[in-house]
């Protein structure tokens, strides 16, 4: 500003000189998250407010730096604008030291190349992290929910007192856990249920074998642990509960994002029940055979007994006694009898006066069959008829119970994941491991799949699905989004840079945000998430923009026929500053969410991304520019400026459309 203009004129000569690139750069970060909105399944309405408000945002954002500054500047900061220190075009300390290391990077085409080939070599290193397990990947991390459930499921035919005597022991094993702040006991009911207890249908939780413990927990700022820590911790300690054969409990956390019937699922399906049944117990013990795979269980059970009472016709006509005197009497003493109702008035419902034996006695003994049907004339006279002499009675155990997905028979084995790894992936790998190596002992083996049902059911076939099924429709989107996003931003620089050579460079430091993605999350230990994913796809847009306004930079400073490394030591160092301080104004925005359980992986990808991306984009763009369009010049003293040479023109990269 203290070349002779006044401030007004050289606002809009600075704002037309960034404005083009500006506004590509915009539409590419924009073009990056919109992709997002059209992410299906279950996930697609928890994703698609990012996109929106992001976009939205980067709009608002655009409009405000391209009118709203530049005015502010020449209204409020003339004294600065008049007043300041002259300006050379070197970036200033942050532009010296990037000439510095830039200018070792630059200085031969064999020193380019081989920063090159090192940065490529640890972006690679970086995504190998994922296959050797140093990030692992999960849909969602655990929130710090307030609540906890414990589900007891006990074999079929379990009393309801003896269901009660299970969840008041898991009760005192909770009561002993520091976190715990209250906690509500239901038997042979259905608890109140959330979410997750809808899709897994825990408002039909209404046999007597079935229970629910709901465990409060203290306010989030009076624990030091979270809710998932505190839920490990008493999974660990109910292990240790003694539990009849058949029975299972199983520790339930809310999830952070759409619920499933388990974490991990494995349907099988087959050519009939019992090979289905056989298999899927086979696979059920594959599942205990892995140490991170707890509550195992799977969806048939015990076959629950049954009670056939069949009247006996000859002991009836002995007795002159109909069947219907005889179920009458039966439906009475198991099923009990209303013989009132006490109104209450006030609108309230009124209460029901049964008579019925308690759930204790209602199975068959000597006192059951010892209950009086009626009183019958015999040969001997008048006496009371007994319900055992009228009816025999067998026990049998009863059908199996039959599962369906979309019209066709499975089994299903469910488990949670704790421990080592939390993500189903890492058991689905561990329990295929397994298929292969178990000896089947004459039963055949399964066919694995990872989507859709079995066109066969000829054979047996694992599908896994779960949590599985969300996180593969989840990132198979965001992949395809991340592609569109990439699509998009490419024939955006093309229109652009009239070039279809260019935004190919202009597109390289995308996967250098990896390098940081990847650090940040080894640092924090945390999986890398669809949030975390969300973050990698914003930063192509944001990363692709610092690429645009350099090598903007750079064409147009090329044509004055100086040497090329000149030209990128002052694009870097004049571009550099600017920046860096939008890649730091965007670290400390996701700073704020850092710490937050869901949003964390977000955090780490922006704020690690972008330190890794911004410092090496700045270095990797002119040494692809040296690599392949090296005019052999070297650069000339830091701070000189040198006539143009006569006769010698540099070959601009690119190429006409």
């Amino acid at each position: 500003m203290n070349d002779g203009r006044s401030p007004r004129p050289a606002a809009i000569e600075a704002v037309a000189e960034v404005g083009n690139p500006t506004i590509v750069a915009t539409l590419t970060v924009v073009a990056a998250l919109l992709p997002m909105l059209f992410v299906s399944g279950l996930m697609g309405p928890y994703m698609a407010p990012i996109p929106v408000n992001a976009s939205a945002a980067m709009v608002f954002s655009f409009f405000v730096a391209m009118v709203i500054a530049p005015w502010l500047m020449v209204r409020f900061a003339r004294r600065a604008l008049h007043g300041g220190p002259a300006h050379a075009h070197d970036g200033g300390r942050l532009g010296g030291a990037y000439r510095w290391l830039a200018g070792r990077v630059i200085a031969t085409r064999r020193s380019a190349a081989i920063f090159l080939i090192t940065v490529g070599v640890a972006t690679l290193l970086a995504m190998s992290m994922f296959y050797f397990k140093g990030v692992t990947v999960k849909l969602l991390p655990f929130d710090n929910k307030s609540e906890l459930q414990v589900v007891v499921d006990m074999p079929e035919g379990t009393s309801l007192e003896a269901t009660q005597r299970t969840l008041a022991a898991a009760a005192r094993v909770a009561q002993d856990v520091p976190e715990v702040s209250s906690m509500e006991a239901y038997a042979g009911t259905a608890a109140p249920f959330n979410f997750n207890g809808l899709v897994r249908h825990y408002f039909l939780r209404a046999r007597a074998e079935q229970g629910d413990l709901a465990v409060a927990l203290s306010h989030k700022s009076d624990r030091k642990r979270a809710s998932h820590a505190v839920a490990l911790d008493l999974r660990e300690r109910l292990a240790k509960l003694p539990l009849p054969q058949g029975a299972s409990l199983k520790v339930v956390e809310a999830p952070p994002g759409p619920p499933v019937l388990a974490t991990l699922l494995a349907e099988i399906y087959g050519p009939d029940p019992e090979t289905r049944r056989a298999v899927a117990a086979e696979v059920k013990t594959l599942f205990k055979s892995v140490p991170y795979i707890v509550d195992v269980d799977d969806s048939w059970g015990e076959a629950r007994p049954r009670l056939r009472l069949t009247p006996n016709r000859e002991q009836l006509e002995f007795f002159g006694l109909s069947e219907g005197q005889v179920f009458d009497s039966i439906g009475a003493v198991l099923g009990g009898s209303t013989v009132g109702y006490s109104h209450r008035g006030e609108g309230r419902p009124p209460l029901e006066i049964a008579v019925r034996l308690p759930q204790s006695d209602r199975t068959w003994s000597e006192r059951l069959a010892a209950t009086p049907v009626a009183v019958a004339e015999t040969a001997k006279g008048r006496r009371l008829v007994e319900l055992g002499e009228v009816v025999d009675a067998t026990r049998e155990t009863g059908s199996w119970p039959i599962y369906r997905r979309d019209g066709r028979d499975a089994e299903m084995v469910t488990a949670e994941l704790a421990g080592q790894y939390e993500a189903p992936i890492y058991g689905m790998l561990a329990v295929d491991r397994a298929i292969q190596q178990h000896d089947w002992k004459g039963l055949p083996k399964p066919a694995i799949r990872l989507n859709g049902q079995p066109a066969d059911e000829s054979v047996p076939t694992l599908l896994w699905d779960g949590e599985w099924e969300i996180t593969w429709v989840t990132f198979r989107d965001m992949g395809a989004a991340f592609g569109v996003a990439i699509l998009a931003i490419y024939v955006l620089v093309v229109a652009q840079f009239k070039s279809f050579r260019l935004p190919l460079v202009i597109l390289t430091p995308i996967p250098l945000t990896l390098v940081g993605i990847v650090i940040g999350h080894m640092l924090f230990r945390a999986p890398f998430t669809a949030t975390s994913m969300i973050g990698f796809i914003a930063l192509a847009g944001i990363i692709v923009r610092n690429s645009i306004l350099l090598v903007d930079f750079i064409r147009h400073s090329q044509g004055e026929g100086r040497p090329l490394r000149d030209v990128l030591l002052e694009a870097g160092a004049i571009r550099f500053k600017p920046i860096l301080l939008t890649a730091l104004a965007a670290m400390i925005g996701a700073a704020v969410i850092l710490f937050d359980p869901i949003f964390q992986g977000l955090a780490i990808s922006l704020l690690f991304g972008l330190a890794s991306s911004t410092l090496l984009t700045v270095l990797v763009i002119p040494a692809i520019y040296i690599v392949l369009r090296d005019d052999g010049r070297p650069s000339s003293k830091p701070g000189r400026r040198p006539p143009a040479p006569t006769g010698i023109e540099p070959v601009p990269l690119r190429e006409a459309s």
